[in-house]
């Protein structure tokens, strides 16, 4: 991967950066219940900065720091993700309790998401494993029994937050990441109708995931109750049609559509600068997703593949379920667009991975030095053979 591919991947990432910006002005405007009307969009600007400094930060820290201190930030966010069912930094919404308030830790303005900490802490741990047991990951017991319950536990809790689309991406970027690190497939294809059987018994016990579920097999019959979002979000796309109504002249942010600055922001870009703008978007994810893979395919050793891997995935399937969900494409659940969509904890923590790929692309195109270098700094007095 050459320096000019590395110019696109990151002009890929700061396009999505100041599209999400941009659409936050024009649509968070209309649903702020403040009296700065552009609350939202002064914190979007902190966390994008906090996001930027964080990026600078991990970018130059060596990516083996976090081999070896994985376990470390695992049992972290496995202790903030307790702290989601624990009163008072508890903050439940909307029938979930995924955020914790941080006025507890002396930051009032905000609340974090923990399953974003244990998103990007358990990639840590399967790219150390996967390297740690490359003779044995196409075993039954290294190569899936034991990743498979260490990856349950972090999954389990956010399930029990009633966060099921975090859930399902953690368990779909898992298993990809295991297979590729040379995991048997066929363990893969079990594990994979095991999720989709605990994923349809978790939608059968629950009425609102239920109704969400039906709602999507015919949106238009259930436009005005759990389909209303998806029927408004193709209905914005449409209006939209290929060059868009104009930035701020979108209708369905009029109180039409819910959330629609957070998870539904893409349907939002469709209607105000049209299919140019959407098809945009999409080309930039697939541009992170292609040289994203370069840069980890381009990483030193094992454990910095996989790592890179493993991010780059995590931030791709994401991006496409979001997609799939405000395209009428997948089922209804709640996830962000990463970059564009109004959200600090996700924001944060996907610069966060980026900054790490960015060393690793750094670690694997540093020069090598010169075996013989010691010559001529008189540190050594013959060749090396």
């Amino acid at each position: 991967m050459g320096e000019k591919s590395l110019q696109i991947f990151v002009f890929s990432i700061v396009a999505l950066l100041v599209l999400g910006v941009v659409m936050l002005l024009s649509t968070s405007v209309f649903i702020a219940d403040r009296a700065d009307i552009y609350h939202d969009v002064h914190r979007q600007i902190i966390w994008l900065g906090l996001g930027i400094i964080i990026c600078a930060i991990t970018s130059s820290i060596d990516y083996h720091f976090w081999n070896r201190s994985q376990w470390v930030w695992f049992f972290i966010s496995l202790f903030f993700l307790i702290l989601c069912f624990i009163p008072p930094f508890a903050q439940p919404a909307n029938g979930s309790s995924r955020w914790i308030g941080l006025s507890h830790f002396g930051f009032d303005f905000a609340r974090i998401q923990p399953s974003e900490l244990a998103k990007i802490s358990v990639i840590f741990v399967l790219a150390g494993w996967c390297s740690k047991y490359k003779e044995k990951i196409s075993e039954m017991r290294h190569g899936f029994i034991y990743p498979v319950l260490i990856v349950l536990v972090p999954v389990l809790l956010i399930g029990f937050e009633a966060d099921m689309g975090t859930a399902a991406l953690l368990t779909c970027a898992s298993l990809i990441m295991l297979l590729v690190g040379g995991g048997n497939i066929r363990f893969f294809v079990v594990s994979g109708l095991i999720s989709l059987a605990v994923l349809s018994f978790a939608v059968m016990m629950n009425s609102n995931r239920l109704q969400r579920f039906i709602a999507f097999l015919d949106l238009e019959a259930h436009k005005t109750g759990f389909g209303l979002q998806q029927w408004r979000a193709q209905l914005a796309l449409g209006e939209g049609g290929v060059t868009g109504l104009g930035l701020g002249e979108g209708r369905e942010k009029l109180m039409y559509m819910p959330y629609a600055h957070t998870d539904f922001i893409f349907p939002m870009i469709g209607e105000e600068l049209g299919a140019v703008a959407t098809l945009s978007v999409i080309f930039a994810f697939v541009m992170l997703l292609i040289f994203g893979a370069s840069i980890a395919s381009s990483a030193p050793d094992r454990f910095g593949k996989i790592l890179g891997f493993g991010l780059v995935t995590l931030i791709s399937l994401q991006a496409i379920i979001n997609i799939g969900v405000t395209t009428g494409l997948l089922p209804n659940k709640g996830l962000p667009l990463p970059f564009v969509s109004y959200g600090g904890s996700n924001l944060l923590f996907s610069l966060a991975g980026i900054g790490i790929l960015l060393n690793i692309y750094r670690q694997g195109h540093a020069p090598m030095k010169d075996p013989d270098a010691e010559l001529f700094d008189g540190s050594r007095l013959t060749p090396r053979i």
